[in-house]
């Protein structure tokens, strides 16, 4: 396949107008079949990378089914998210183990590839639970979190953790070089917060959401990130979670190299109105808005072709710092970039046709197959 005439997003981070070749599932220095894709008014970019959602389609990660990561994965491919590391909840041992082994065992070929486990708990703060079950709370717990990583395949590349909790330093000394630590759903202050990102932890999960907010006297989880150079952070820009203004702002503040943008969405997402579950409380879906029954925001009912869409045309950030943070950045967080992430030859033929005035999708191509796409 060959796609030609659009402004294809380069590893250099910018637009360029070229053609790009794909052969035998892979980004090719020369196309072999014949077909010609026509690319005139679109943008090309590479395939999304969602490393941080709950659930669409009414299904969750949760479920700790092969159906419902399918339906899942062909749900996310079919809005241009062509890779993604769905997210646990904080739950009982037995139901995390039960997920982490179906993740294991998974290996339909449908839709988005699993490319891991994002372990959003157990070890949080009962203070800053945001959507999660305080009755599964646990604290650090080194042999449990390899109990889990056993059960998973090694697949688990993020773990959250609140490094206020005790056994959170001993923790993070012992699994700093293991899996991707992130700081999330915390009551740290700015030198807890500092240290954890001095000794091993880079990464925030959801900057703003379920931990303090930045004080001018009392900086907090964000300011600590923003000094820690190391440091990368989520971002979601569905509208709800991050004001606008204040998306703009972390930008100005982080740059887009240290920016990952995600969705967070929940099993609403791709349904109507109504309700739903997340981590076993119920969820009532109102638009783009889910929350738990005392308003706290649960997830997102928005994917992160939605989000990438709204950053850029509602909140200012420019198309490039977006595709960069929604592709190149989660890619290399989470140790993929040499298979995703960017359009270079050999790499896996995951890319994006966007209509240049509205950004809405034209035509998804996965692992260089052409996928239908919903009106």
């Amino acid at each position: 396949m060959e796609i030609i005439g659009a402004k294809v997003y380069t590893e250099k981070g910018v637009f360029e107008k070229r053609s790009v070749c794909t052969a035998g599932g892979r980004i090719a220095e020369v196309s072999t079949d014949g077909r010609i894709i026509d690319g005139a008014g679109c943008y090309l970019i590479p395939g999304l990378i969602d490393i941080h959602f709950h659930g669409c389609m009414g299904h969750d990660f949760c479920d700790g089914s092969a159906e419902a990561i399918e339906a899942m994965a062909c749900y996310e491919a079919s809005r241009g998210v062509t890779a993604m590391i769905p997210a646990t909840m904080t739950l009982g041992r037995e139901e995390l183990l039960h997920i982490c082994r179906t993740a294991a065992a998974y290996s339909a070929q449908k839709g988005a590839a699993l490319c891991g486990i994002y372990l959003e708990g157990p070890f949080v703060s009962r203070q800053r639970l945001g959507a999660q079950n305080g009755d599964y709370v646990r604290m650090p717990d080194v042999g449990f979190f390899r109990e889990l990583q056993e059960a998973s395949g090694q697949m688990i590349r993020l773990l959250a953790i609140a490094p206020e909790l005790p056994g959170a330093e001993e923790l993070i000394r012992e699994l700093k070089d293991e899996v991707v630590l992130s700081v999330a759903h915390t009551a740290a202050d700015y030198e807890q917060a500092m240290w954890a990102f001095q000794n091993g932890v880079h990464h925030v999960t959801h900057l703003y959401n379920a931990m303090s907010g930045l004080n001018h006297r009392a900086p907090g989880v964000v300011g600590a990130a923003a000094d820690a150079s190391s440091v990368e952070v989520e971002l979601i820009c569905d509208g709800i979670h991050v004001h606008p203004a204040v998306v703009r702002q972390t930008f100005k503040m982080f740059g887009d190299d240290r920016i990952i943008l995600i969705s967070d969405s929940m099993e609403a997402t791709g349904m109507p109105d109504g309700d739903y579950m997340l981590g076993g409380q119920r969820v009532v879906k109102k638009g783009r808005r889910a929350t738990l029954a005392d308003g706290t925001i649960a997830g997102s009912a928005t994917d992160l072709m939605d989000c990438l869409r709204t950053a850029v045309l509602d909140m200012g950030i420019p198309l490039e710092s977006a595709v960069k943070c929604a592709t190149v950045n989660p890619a290399k967080s989470v140790g993929i970039f040499d298979r995703y992430g960017s359009i270079a030859v050999g790499k896996v033929a995951d890319l994006l046709l966007l209509h240049e005035e509205d950004l809405r999708l034209k035509q998804v191509i996965l692992r260089g197959e052409l996928l239908p796409v919903p009106m």
